[in-house]
């Protein structure tokens, strides 16, 4: 049956495309982003569907964190899903790499999810299929790095996703599931023009993982076709 999930980063590409999915499935669709007044195609989807809500939320402001888990109050979540992300300066080579805009996207792609989880474990807990799911990359994969470089954006995600393992442990007798996603190349604004799938087939296969989580998927690293991606 369908129940609640809350989402971040909606204003856009795969996050817009997961409130359209959930939402067009029955779901209560809470939605957030940084900026609603700017998000004209979320507002859109809200006003065709009376089950999405859209609530302010900059990830990296744990104050605006904080003040929207006192407004959803004890409100049962049964899925949490960290979608924002920042993929900050493109083409960062060895001696080419920009420190403060490292530091930038470890806060939104690292440090965030974590807050994010914490701030909202007791929703998840009081949920029904009490799941967690943190979009993340594949170029995050340790074992998958043949080509080096990238070094803002892999070490973020490889950072979540040691992040998400630890979840998956500490969460576990309150049979939380936690999952690292790997959403495929996307047409995006992130993904450019040239890349393999749809927003539409990628969310597809990110919801199947979502729906179909339980305790043997927690703390492993999934592919949006549900193929498994090493560490």
């Amino acid at each position: 049956m369908p129940g609640t999930i809350l989402i971040t980063g909606c204003n856009r590409g795969i996050g817009l495309e997961l409130t359209r999915q959930f939402s067009a499935d029955g779901w209560q669709v809470i939605a957030t982003c940084r900026n609603p007044s700017a998000a004209w195609e979320l507002s859109e989807l809200a006003d065709q569907w009376d089950n999405i809500e859209i609530h302010a939320l900059d990830v990296t402001d744990y104050e605006q964190m904080a003040a929207l888990k006192e407004e959803l109050g004890d409100r049962p979540l049964d899925i949490l899903l960290s979608g924002a992300g920042y993929y900050g300066p493109k083409g960062v080579t060895l001696g080419s790499v920009d420190l403060e805009a490292w530091r930038q996207v470890l806060e939104v792609n690292t440090i965030a999810p974590y807050k994010l989880v914490e701030t909202f474990l007791d929703n998840v807990a009081a949920g029904e299929t009490r799941v967690i799911g943190v979009l993340s990359s594949k170029v995050g994969s340790i074992d998958d790095n043949s080509s080096g470089g990238g070094y803002i954006y892999r070490s973020s995600k490889t950072a979540v996703n040691q992040v998400v393992k630890s979840l998956s442990v500490d969460l576990a007798e309150q049979g939380i599931a936690v999952l690292a996603l790997h959403p495929g190349w996307v047409k995006t604004d992130m993904g450019g023009p040239n890349a393999l799938i749809s927003a539409e087939e990628s969310v597809a296969g990110l919801k199947k993982r979502l729906l179909e989580a339980g305790p043997k998927h927690s703390g492993h690293f999934y592919n949006y076709d549900g193929s498994e991606i090493p560490w």
